[in-house]
Protein backbone atom coordinates (compact mmCIF):
# COMPACT_ATOMS: atom_id res chain seq x y z
CA UNK A 1 0.00 0.00 0.00
CA UNK A 2 1.44 3.37 -1.06
CA UNK A 3 1.62 6.40 1.24
CA UNK A 4 -1.10 8.31 -0.66
CA UNK A 5 -3.45 5.31 -0.49
CA UNK A 6 -2.96 5.03 3.28
CA UNK A 7 -3.70 8.74 3.75
CA UNK A 8 -6.79 8.58 1.53
CA UNK A 9 -8.08 5.55 3.43
CA UNK A 10 -7.64 7.45 6.68
CA UNK A 11 -9.38 10.52 5.25
CA UNK A 12 -12.35 8.43 4.07
CA UNK A 13 -12.65 6.69 7.41
CA UNK A 14 -11.79 3.24 6.00
CA UNK A 15 -9.05 2.87 8.60
CA UNK A 16 -8.44 4.54 11.96
CA UNK A 17 -5.35 6.43 13.10
CA UNK A 18 -3.83 3.40 14.86
CA UNK A 19 -4.17 1.29 11.72
CA UNK A 20 -2.71 4.10 9.59
CA UNK A 21 0.31 4.40 11.89
CA UNK A 22 0.93 0.66 11.64
CA UNK A 23 0.67 0.70 7.86
CA UNK A 24 2.99 3.68 7.60
CA UNK A 25 5.55 1.91 9.76
CA UNK A 26 5.39 -1.28 7.71
CA UNK A 27 5.12 0.02 4.17
CA UNK A 28 7.01 3.30 4.11
CA UNK A 29 9.94 2.71 1.75
CA UNK A 30 11.97 5.41 0.01
CA UNK A 31 13.46 4.24 -3.29
CA UNK A 32 16.87 5.68 -4.17
CA UNK A 33 17.12 5.44 -7.95
CA UNK A 34 17.50 1.77 -8.89
CA UNK A 35 20.05 0.65 -6.30
CA UNK A 36 18.62 1.12 -2.78
CA UNK A 37 15.39 1.07 -0.78
CA UNK A 38 15.45 3.10 2.43
CA UNK A 39 13.28 1.79 5.28
CA UNK A 40 11.80 5.10 6.44
CA UNK A 41 9.73 3.60 9.25
CA UNK A 42 12.41 1.49 10.89
CA UNK A 43 13.13 3.80 13.81
CA UNK A 44 9.43 4.37 14.48
CA UNK A 45 8.71 0.65 14.19
CA UNK A 46 11.69 -0.80 16.02
CA UNK A 47 13.47 2.04 17.81
CA UNK A 48 16.57 1.24 15.74
CA UNK A 49 17.92 3.87 13.34
CA UNK A 50 18.92 3.25 9.73
CA UNK A 51 22.36 1.64 9.46
CA UNK A 52 24.29 1.67 6.20
CA UNK A 53 27.02 -0.92 5.67
CA UNK A 54 29.35 1.09 3.45
CA UNK A 55 32.27 -1.27 2.90
CA UNK A 56 31.47 -2.31 -0.70
CA UNK A 57 29.41 0.70 -1.75
CA UNK A 58 30.40 3.19 -4.43
CA UNK A 59 31.18 6.67 -3.11
CA UNK A 60 28.48 8.48 -5.12
CA UNK A 61 25.86 5.89 -4.15
CA UNK A 62 26.82 6.28 -0.50
CA UNK A 63 26.39 10.04 -0.69
CA UNK A 64 22.91 9.65 -2.18
CA UNK A 65 21.92 7.19 0.54
CA UNK A 66 23.12 9.53 3.30
CA UNK A 67 21.28 12.51 1.81
CA UNK A 68 18.04 10.55 1.47
CA UNK A 69 18.33 9.10 4.97
CA UNK A 70 18.99 12.50 6.53
CA UNK A 71 16.06 14.06 4.66
CA UNK A 72 13.70 11.52 6.21
CA UNK A 73 15.26 10.77 9.58
CA UNK A 74 17.04 12.37 12.54
CA UNK A 75 20.10 10.17 12.16
CA UNK A 76 21.84 7.47 10.17
CA UNK A 77 24.81 5.34 11.19
CA UNK A 78 27.22 4.59 8.35
CA UNK A 79 29.55 1.72 9.23
CA UNK A 80 32.81 0.48 7.75
CA UNK A 81 33.35 3.30 5.27
CA UNK A 82 36.09 2.51 2.74
CA UNK A 83 39.28 4.15 4.00
CA UNK A 84 39.78 5.81 0.61
CA UNK A 85 36.32 7.40 0.94
CA UNK A 86 36.46 8.40 4.61
CA UNK A 87 37.91 11.91 4.20
CA UNK A 88 35.55 12.67 1.33
CA UNK A 89 32.52 11.56 3.35
CA UNK A 90 33.70 13.63 6.33
CA UNK A 91 33.95 16.72 4.09
CA UNK A 92 30.59 15.87 2.56
CA UNK A 93 28.98 15.94 6.02
CA UNK A 94 30.42 19.39 6.72
CA UNK A 95 29.20 20.70 3.37
CA UNK A 96 25.64 19.66 4.20
CA UNK A 97 25.98 20.81 7.82
CA UNK A 98 25.24 17.41 9.31
CA UNK A 99 26.36 16.88 12.86
CA UNK A 100 28.56 13.82 13.30
CA UNK A 101 30.03 11.51 15.88
CA UNK A 102 32.97 9.31 15.07
CA UNK A 103 34.60 6.44 16.90
CA UNK A 104 38.24 5.75 17.66
CA UNK A 105 39.95 3.14 15.46
CA UNK A 106 36.93 2.84 13.19
CA UNK A 107 35.69 4.29 9.91
CA UNK A 108 32.08 4.43 11.09
CA UNK A 109 30.28 7.79 11.34
CA UNK A 110 26.99 8.68 13.02
CA UNK A 111 25.23 11.47 11.09
CA UNK A 112 22.50 13.26 13.03
CA UNK A 113 20.37 16.38 13.33
CA UNK A 114 19.60 15.86 16.99
CA UNK A 115 19.98 13.01 19.45
CA UNK A 116 17.40 12.72 22.20
CA UNK A 117 18.30 10.95 25.43
CA UNK A 118 16.18 7.91 26.26
CA UNK A 119 17.61 7.63 29.77
CA UNK A 120 19.08 4.21 29.04
CA UNK A 121 22.63 3.36 30.12
CA UNK A 122 24.98 0.86 28.51
CA UNK A 123 28.44 -0.20 29.60
CA UNK A 124 31.02 -0.99 26.93
CA UNK A 125 34.21 -2.92 27.72
CA UNK A 126 37.05 -4.34 25.66
CA UNK A 127 39.62 -6.94 26.55
CA UNK A 128 42.39 -5.19 24.58
CA UNK A 129 43.12 -2.03 22.66
CA UNK A 130 42.84 -3.96 19.38
CA UNK A 131 39.14 -4.45 20.12
CA UNK A 132 38.37 -0.74 20.44
CA UNK A 133 37.15 -0.21 16.84
CA UNK A 134 34.36 -2.77 17.24
CA UNK A 135 33.47 -1.39 20.67
CA UNK A 136 33.24 2.14 19.28
CA UNK A 137 30.77 0.97 16.63
CA UNK A 138 28.66 -0.45 19.45
CA UNK A 139 28.90 2.85 21.33
CA UNK A 140 27.82 4.88 18.30
CA UNK A 141 24.82 2.59 17.83
CA UNK A 142 23.80 2.94 21.48
CA UNK A 143 24.10 6.72 21.32
CA UNK A 144 22.08 6.79 18.10
CA UNK A 145 19.34 5.03 20.09
CA UNK A 146 19.47 7.64 22.87
CA UNK A 147 21.57 5.78 25.43
CA UNK A 148 24.45 7.07 27.52
CA UNK A 149 27.55 4.87 27.37
CA UNK A 150 30.13 4.21 30.06
CA UNK A 151 33.26 2.85 28.41
CA UNK A 152 36.48 1.28 29.59
CA UNK A 153 38.99 -0.32 27.26
CA UNK A 154 41.91 -2.73 27.70
CA UNK A 155 40.66 -4.51 30.83
CA UNK A 156 41.12 -8.13 29.71
CA UNK A 157 42.03 -11.21 31.68
CA UNK A 158 45.77 -10.83 31.04
CA UNK A 159 45.48 -8.35 33.93
CA UNK A 160 42.17 -9.32 35.49
CA UNK A 161 42.41 -6.82 38.35
CA UNK A 162 41.86 -4.02 35.79
CA UNK A 163 38.23 -4.95 35.29
CA UNK A 164 37.01 -4.70 38.89
CA UNK A 165 36.99 -0.88 39.32
CA UNK A 166 34.96 -0.35 36.13
CA UNK A 167 32.54 -3.15 37.00
CA UNK A 168 31.95 -1.46 40.37
CA UNK A 169 31.34 1.86 38.60
CA UNK A 170 28.85 0.30 36.16
CA UNK A 171 26.94 -1.29 39.03
CA UNK A 172 26.86 2.06 40.89
CA UNK A 173 25.69 3.84 37.73
CA UNK A 174 22.99 1.17 37.26
CA UNK A 175 23.74 0.40 33.62
CA UNK A 176 20.97 -1.61 31.97
CA UNK A 177 23.24 -3.78 29.80
CA UNK A 178 26.95 -4.37 29.28
CA UNK A 179 28.73 -5.01 25.97
CA UNK A 180 32.00 -6.93 26.17
CA UNK A 181 34.26 -7.05 23.10
CA UNK A 182 37.08 -9.60 23.28
CA UNK A 183 39.37 -11.38 20.85
CA UNK A 184 41.87 -14.19 21.47
CA UNK A 185 39.94 -16.73 23.62
CA UNK A 186 37.19 -14.21 24.45
CA UNK A 187 37.13 -15.08 28.16
CA UNK A 188 36.33 -11.57 29.43
CA UNK A 189 32.67 -11.86 28.44
CA UNK A 190 32.20 -14.93 30.66
CA UNK A 191 34.07 -13.30 33.54
CA UNK A 192 31.96 -10.13 33.43
CA UNK A 193 28.73 -12.10 33.12
CA UNK A 194 29.69 -14.12 36.22
CA UNK A 195 30.08 -10.94 38.29
CA UNK A 196 26.88 -8.98 37.60
CA UNK A 197 23.09 -9.40 37.51
CA UNK A 198 22.99 -7.29 34.32
CA UNK A 199 22.43 -8.63 30.78
CA UNK A 200 25.81 -9.02 29.05
CA UNK A 201 26.30 -9.04 25.28
CA UNK A 202 29.52 -10.71 24.15
CA UNK A 203 31.17 -9.63 20.89
CA UNK A 204 33.95 -11.93 19.69
CA UNK A 205 36.58 -9.83 17.91
CA UNK A 206 38.70 -10.99 15.01
CA UNK A 207 41.89 -10.59 17.01
CA UNK A 208 44.18 -13.57 17.47
CA UNK A 209 46.56 -15.87 15.65
CA UNK A 210 47.15 -19.51 14.91
CA UNK A 211 44.39 -22.01 15.56
CA UNK A 212 41.11 -20.18 16.11
CA UNK A 213 42.29 -16.95 14.52
CA UNK A 214 39.99 -14.26 13.05
CA UNK A 215 37.65 -14.48 16.04
CA UNK A 216 36.73 -18.16 15.68
CA UNK A 217 38.15 -19.15 19.08
CA UNK A 218 36.52 -16.18 20.81
CA UNK A 219 33.15 -16.98 19.21
CA UNK A 220 33.35 -20.66 20.20
CA UNK A 221 34.41 -19.77 23.74
CA UNK A 222 31.55 -17.31 24.25
CA UNK A 223 29.00 -19.72 22.77
CA UNK A 224 30.27 -22.46 25.10
CA UNK A 225 30.23 -20.23 28.18
CA UNK A 226 28.86 -21.88 31.31
CA UNK A 227 27.96 -18.43 32.68
CA UNK A 228 24.24 -17.71 32.43
CA UNK A 229 22.98 -14.30 31.30
CA UNK A 230 25.45 -13.97 28.43
CA UNK A 231 24.17 -13.39 24.91
CA UNK A 232 26.55 -13.54 21.93
CA UNK A 233 26.53 -11.82 18.54
CA UNK A 234 28.64 -12.64 15.49
CA UNK A 235 32.32 -11.86 15.08
CA UNK A 236 33.05 -8.09 15.03
CA UNK A 237 29.32 -7.27 15.10
CA UNK A 238 29.54 -4.19 17.30
CA UNK A 239 26.57 -2.64 15.50
CA UNK A 240 24.33 -5.61 16.34
CA UNK A 241 25.54 -5.69 19.94
CA UNK A 242 24.84 -1.98 20.32
CA UNK A 243 21.31 -2.33 18.93
CA UNK A 244 20.55 -5.28 21.22
CA UNK A 245 21.96 -3.66 24.37
CA UNK A 246 20.31 -0.29 23.67
CA UNK A 247 17.00 -2.01 23.01
CA UNK A 248 17.24 -3.70 26.43
CA UNK A 249 18.17 -0.40 28.08
CA UNK A 250 15.36 1.52 26.45
CA UNK A 251 12.79 -1.14 27.36
CA UNK A 252 13.99 -1.00 30.97
CA UNK A 253 13.58 2.79 31.01
CA UNK A 254 10.08 2.44 29.56
CA UNK A 255 9.07 -0.03 32.25
CA UNK A 256 10.55 2.15 35.00
CA UNK A 257 8.58 5.16 33.81
CA UNK A 258 5.34 3.18 33.95
CA UNK A 259 5.93 1.77 37.44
Amino acid sequence: MELLEILRSLELGKINAIKAKKLLAIYSIEKIEDFAKFDVGRKMRRGVPEVVFAEKKQLEDLKKIILTAMSRSDCVLVSRINKDHYKTISSFSKKHKFKTKVGRNTTSILFFKKLLSSGGKVGVLTAGTSDIGVAEEARLMCEAMGCTCITSYDVGIAGLHRVFPIIKKMIREEVDAIIVVAGMEGALASVVSSLVDIPVVGVPASIGYGYGAKGVAALASMLQSCTLGLSVVNIDNGIGAGAFAANIANRVVMKRSKS
